[in-house]
């Protein structure tokens, strides 16, 4: 299971997601089952990666379980209760 986050580096509510989603995964015991991917939207490949998944808002929040798109949140930090309830169920 996948978490990726894009956003850019000077982005704040982008850096605060990187920041809360890794404290909840090692906060909930789900640092083992859940890695966290950031793509930089201020280069190539960042906005390359944001178009196949149409990112349009940063900070982009995507869930992955494989291929298949678990939650998302476009614009915003996700909240706490709103992504532990999606990273619970994915990795049972």
């Amino acid at each position: 299971m996948v978490v990726s986050i894009f956003g850019r580096p000077d982005c704040g509510k982008c850096q605060t997601t990187k920041n809360k989603v890794s404290h909840f995964l090692s906060k909930w015991g789900l640092d083992e089952k859940v890695s966290i991917t950031f793509h930089d939207m201020s280069t190539v490949d960042g906005m390359a990666e944001g178009s196949f998944h149409d990112v349009i808002d940063i900070p982009a929040t995507i869930l992955f379980d494989g291929e298949r798109r678990i939650a998302r949140w476009d614009g915003k930090v996700p909240e706490s209760e709103e992504l532990r309830t999606h990273l619970q169920v994915a990795a049972r």
